[in-house]
């Protein structure tokens, strides 16, 4: 079994790294309208003869979501659905702004990709929130498989090139994503998604949560709203742009002004004093 734990917290300035309990996080959900719908009326056979058109929009979705994933902006893909995730800077206001301009290209690129005769295109909505710190576990080499491999090299019943491809083949039957994991701007987006449209928060738009601004939409941004959004039961509340078009252009360094930074996103969404507190200690640091 392969551990890996996070990274620590970020390094404030030029002091010591704020030792926070938990990071500020932005998510993109994006799924595809419609599909599972489509997919119903094939019965779940892939052999009928509608499934084929359904299954090339799902394959044509997977392939944009590759081609716009990049370090910065990794993504997980859920079937018709997928969502990028980031930690939010503490102090620099260009990593959320890059991620916001990330997803706004992707929103495009997956409806751009949409089929002409039978268009229903997808809907994203970029939230923020905390998420909890987590570490990866993942099972995909035995103890006892990775023996037999330096056993049967040693004996030469296996040649280098044969240990190396048996290696990489190994397929893993457990694993994580431990960012993914309480990660509550994840969590926030994709309830949205589900159970927004009572909100207006419909169609094939583009969402983003008014808590990652200062107060007011940007200037930049062409957008409706706030539309308030409440999940009830989870006792989720939210208010978000529906963004018609994101006007890319220079901005100072460290990006535009009205995005908040993570310490700015973090006192927004703050639940509890201990969460202030925890805010109040790295900026300690930071004065240091």
């Amino acid at each position: 079994m392969a551990k890996e734990h996070e990274a620590g917290g970020e390094r404030i300035g030029q002091g010591r790294a704020a030792s926070l309990p938990f990071q500020v996080s932005i998510a993109c959900w994006i799924d595809l309208r419609g599909y599972g719908a489509s997919i119903a009326e094939t019965g779940f056979n892939p052999m009928h003869s509608g499934a084929g058109p359904v299954l090339r929009r799902l394959r044509r979705f997977h392939e944009v979501v590759a081609e716009h994933s990049h370090r910065q902006f990794p993504t997980l893909v859920i079937n018709d659905g997928a969502v990028a995730f980031r930690d939010l800077s503490l102090r620099s206001r260009n990593v959320g702004f890059d991620f916001l301009c990330r997803s706004w290209k992707l929103f495009q690129a997956v409806n751009a990709a949409e089929p002409e005769t039978d268009y229903r295109g997808a809907r994203a909505i970029v939230a923020v929130g905390f998420r909890n710190r987590g570490r990866r576990r993942s099972r995909a080499f035995s103890p006892d498989h990775f023996k037999s491999i330096l056993a049967r090299l040693a004996e030469g019943t296996l040649s280098q090139e044969q240990a190396l491809f048996e290696a990489a083949s190994v397929q893993p039957h457990f694993d994580i994503v431990p960012q993914l994991q309480a990660n509550f701007a994840f969590t926030k987006a994709y309830v949205a998604d589900e159970t927004g449209g009572e909100s207006g928060l419909t169609g094939s738009n583009f969402y983003v949560d008014s808590a990652m601004f200062d107060p007011g939409c940007p200037s930049w941004l062409d957008a409706e709203g706030p539309l308030a959004w409440e999940h009830e039961k989870l006792k989720l509340k939210a208010e978000f742009l529906r963004v018609r078009s994101l006007r890319l252009r220079d901005h100072p360094q460290g990006g535009p002004l009205e995005v908040r930074d993570g310490l700015a996103v973090a006192k927004a969404l703050a639940p509890s004093n201990s969460v202030l507190e925890a805010i109040r200690s790295a900026e300690r640091y930071d004065d240091r």
